[in-house]
């Protein structure tokens, strides 16, 4: 039995979680709510798109090979072929016993056991899928009247409020209104702001920057491959919009789905491309490739020569991380083979995460990393600055600190991109100046995160601070990108812009937001 203490989750915004007191509902009631929610089940073509055999099913015993027929190249080790010795032989992990539990508190989770609860196929059949459960399940959990203030001394009704179950049970119900896991996964039509005349739904113009589809060649020597559009929950502020998920009232989505042929081309180009050693394998998410597929993927990317490293991109421990936890899943038993066969060959392989708040942290989530950690998987962080999740200096700071502390290195705060619909989400470039200035200094260098900017139109990753001029009138900050050169990019100059309402009263006219 592990001796290490996990310490508390500290809840940051909001009081502690308590017990739903609600019993009884209004007949009736409507929320006027408009959400998207990962429907992993129907809603998305999965014809050529395979998902995990027990979705739709916690019945199913096991995963098939993969559809498709993505087969490994002669010249490639059989990976696929050894997966069953792989799963034969799950990583085990010793679980404590006696650990808070939490997911009781959701009323409708009160009787799930922690057995149960671990379960990645429980936590599969029981995703609150599409807006007809996700009405029900806020009829469930949401009082009859929530705080419209931070002190809870005005109250609202909950008919005008308006994922896995893990993240929903991370949920302050109690006053959701001020949640930051609900801010980021919930979208209310109430806190929507119109957008700013400069966003794009394809803002890094990553469709612009792809020799193939599915692969974005930024930078000189790292390529992202994308090799699914399917995630195991869908943010608001997703960068990816334009792909991800399923098609929407207002965005038909340029589908990624992991056909063979298209698997072929990218790694027919990473292999031309001599220059290329580093590869993100994202999506979508890397949590919803098969075993197979992520062992395949990271075979053929070992056995290239000119790749000496690669990550996988998730956000599953953050939202979902009983998957790592449960031996009865296959894909960690394949992450952490990949690990082991990457240094045998010594190249390195790493996973990369998505955390935005301490409250998405839990003794579940700690226990899922240190499994990784005693087997060698090398795990970064990846967060995304949101206004009213983690834009002051103690919530940041916390989440780095725990984040450090759980053995996860803190690898970016990026600016949140200038995408659709993510207006009352955005911070002004002062924001994260302000951060780093507070936080850098105040934990160890080498865990401490670079604050950057994903430059809109394509120009990558620049430190915050790096910019040419910023202008807090207009809110407009300039950057350069020497190292991108590609598509005519060469001194090229990139803006960033603030969001218009927090800008200056005299500025905002200059404006005229889209809506």
């Amino acid at each position: 039995m592990l001796s290490r203490i996990i310490r508390p989750n500290q809840v940051i915004r909001g009081p502690g979680f308590q017990p739903n007191p609600v019993v009884s509902r209004m007949a009736g009631s409507s929320l006027r709510l408009q959400a998207q929610v990962a429907d992993v089940s129907k809603g998305i073509d999965t014809a050529d798109c395979p998902l995990p055999a027990f979705i739709g099913n916690p019945n199913a015993q096991s995963e098939p090979p993969v559809v498709g027929s993505i087969s490994t190249p002669p010249s490639v080790s059989p990976g696929a072929a050894k997966l069953g010795n792989v799963l034969a032989n799950p990583v085990t992990f010793e679980i404590q016993s006696d650990r808070p539990e939490f997911w009781r508190k959701v009323p409708v989770w009160e009787d799930v056991t922690a057995k149960d609860f671990l379960s990645y196929r429980w936590s599969i059949a029981n995703t609150v899928q599409g807006t007809v459960k996700l009405f029900k399940f806020l009829q469930a959990v949401v009082p009859e009247e929530v705080p419209v203030d931070k002190l809870g001394m005005q109250m609202q009704s909950r008919d005008e409020l308006l994922k896995t179950p893990y993240i929903l049970s991370r949920v302050n119900w109690l006053d959701p209104r001020h949640d930051p896991i609900v801010r980021q996964f919930l979208p209310m039509k109430s806190v929507m702001l119109p957008d700013h005349p400069k966003l794009a739904l394809d803002s890094l113009h990553e469709t612009a920057d792809s020799p193939v589809k599915g692969l974005v060649h930024r930078y000189t020597d790292k390529a992202l491959f994308l090799p699914t559009s399917v995630c195991p929950t869908y943010c608001m502020f997703c960068t990816r919009s334009y792909a991800v998920g399923a098609d929407t009232n207002t965005v038909t989505k340029a589908s990624l789905k992991p056909t063979r042929r298209r698997w072929e081309e990218a790694f027919a180009y990473i292999q031309s491309r001599p220059e290329l050693q580093d590869i993100v394998v994202s999506g979508g998410d890397s949590y919803y490739l098969q075993p197979e597929q992520l062992t395949l993927i990271g075979e053929r990317l070992i056995s290239l020569p000119n790749i000496k490293r690669f990550r996988f991109a998730s956000k599953g421990l953050a939202v979902a991380p009983t998957r790592v936890l449960d031996e009865s899943d296959g894909w960690v038993n394949a992450l952490i083979d990949i690990s082991n066969k990457a240094k045998k060959a010594g190249k390195s392989m790493a996973l990369h995460t998505h955390f935005n708040s301490p409250n998405e942290i839990s003794w579940i989530s700690s226990d899922a990393t240190q499994k990784l950690f005693e087997n060698g998987v090398m795990v970064r962080n990846q967060t995304v600055l949101l206004r009213g999740v983690n834009d002051d200096y103690e919530t940041m700071s916390t989440l780095i600190r725990q984040l450090a502390d759980n053995n996860i290195t803190p690898y970016y705060v990026y600016q949140c991109d200038m995408v659709e619909r993510v207006e009352h989400l955005r911070t002004p470039l002062q924001t994260i100046l302000d951060l780093e200035a507070k936080i850098r200094g105040s934990i160890a260098g080498f865990m401490t995160p670079s604050f950057v900017v994903d430059l809109p139109g394509g120009g990558g990753k620049r430190l915050a601070c790096s910019y040419q001029s910023y202008d807090r009138d207009t809110g407009v900050s300039t950057f350069v990108a020497p190292a991108v050169t590609g598509r005519d990019k060469a001194d090229k100059i990139y803006e960033y812009h603030d969001p218009i309402e927090m800008l200056p009263e005299a500025s905002r006219g200059v404006y005229k937001p889209s809506i």
